[in-house]
C-alpha cells in the first residue's frame, strides 16, 4: 500500500442484520476510534429476493444496511473528533418514491422502482442523519459516484438494463474514476464541517425534492429502526 499504511479486511454479508452486528462488534473491537464511514454497498435485482431475515433484498441491502451499520458505530465516530459518514446513492433517486404502503414491493415489485426508492431512501437517511448530528463533530453527506463500468446488476439484470450496457460501457466511467467523489467527501479538508449535502462529480448538487421531506424522512427512520431493531415497533 502506498505510505506504507496497514490494511485489515473484515469479510460480511451486508444483507443479513445478524452479519451487520457481527461486523459492527468486530470494528468495535478492533478499531479504538472511526475517522471515516463509507457506506458503498449497493445491488440490484430485477426479479424479488428475499433475504436471510425474509426482506425485500434491494431494501435491505441498499437502505437498511447502511442504516443500521452507521448506527451500531455511531458512538465510535463522535468519539474520535472530526468524522464523516459517506453513504453511495445514485442520480436515481430522481425517480424514487418512499411507498410505506409496499415498501418491500409484497404487492407490486419492479426491480427499477425498488432500486429507485432505496437510492432516495438513502439521501432522506443522510440528511435525517446529518439533522440529527448537527452540534456534533460528526458529519453525514451522500453522493452519487457516475455511471461506472463494473459488473453492478449483472447477477438478476433483467432485459431493459442487459440490452443497452455493452453499447453505453465505452462512456461509462472506470472504477477509480467513480471512485473520485467518494475519496474528495472522504478527505478533502475544506468539507470538514459541510453536513447534510448532495454531491455529484464532487460538487455540491441539489438533489430531488423528496428527499427533503423531512416528515418523510422521520417516518423512514422510523420504520427503519423497526425493522432492524434499533427501537420497538409501534
Amino acid at each position: 500500500m502506498a505510505g506504507g499504511g496497514k490494511v485489515d479486511a473484515f469479510v460480511t454479508d451486508l444483507s443479513s442484520q445478524a452479519q451487520i452486528r457481527r461486523l459492527a462488534g468486530e470494528l468495535l473491537s478492533a478499531l479504538p476510534r472511526i475517522d471515516v464511514l463509507i457506506n458503498n454497498a449497493g445491488g440490484y435485482w430485477n426479479t424479488r429476493h428475499t433475504t436471510a431475515d425474509g426482506i425485500e433484498h434491494t431494501f435491505a441491502l441498499n437502505h437498511l444496511s447502511p442504516f443500521l451499520l452507521t448506527n451500531l458505530l455511531l458512538e465510535r465516530l463522535q468519539l474520535g473528533g472530526s468524522a464523516r459518514v459517506i453513504t453511495v446513492s445514485s442520480n436515481a433517486q430522481a425517480l424514487g418514491r418512499i411507498n410505506f404502503n409496499d415498501l418491500q414491493g409484497e404487492h407490486s415489485y419492479s426491480g427499477g422502482t425498488a432500486y429507485n426508492q432505496s437510492k432516495l431512501a438513502n439521501l432522506l437517511f443522510t440528511y435525517e442523519l446529518a439533522r440529527r448530528l448537527q452540534g456534533t463533530s460528526v458529519t453525514a453527506n451522500v453522493l452519487h459516484p457516475g455511471i461506472v463500468s463494473t459488473g453492478f446488476g449483472a447477477e438478476d439484470p433483467g432485459r431493459a438494463r442487459r440490452l443497452p450496457v455493452p453499447l453505453l460501457r465505452p462512456f461509462m466511467l472506470t472504477a477509480d474514476q467513480g471512485a473520485k467523489t467518494t475519496t474528495h467527501l472522504a478527505s478533502a479538508p475544506d468539507l470538514t464541517d459541510v453536513n447534510g449535502r448532495f454531491f455529484a462529480r464532487r460538487r455540491p448538487r441539489r438533489s430531488s425534492n423528496p428527499s427533503y421531506d423531512q416528515a418523510t424522512a422521520s417516518q423512514l427512520w422510523k420504520v427503519s429502526g423497526e425493522m432492524t431493531g434499533l427501537t420497538p415497533a409501534g
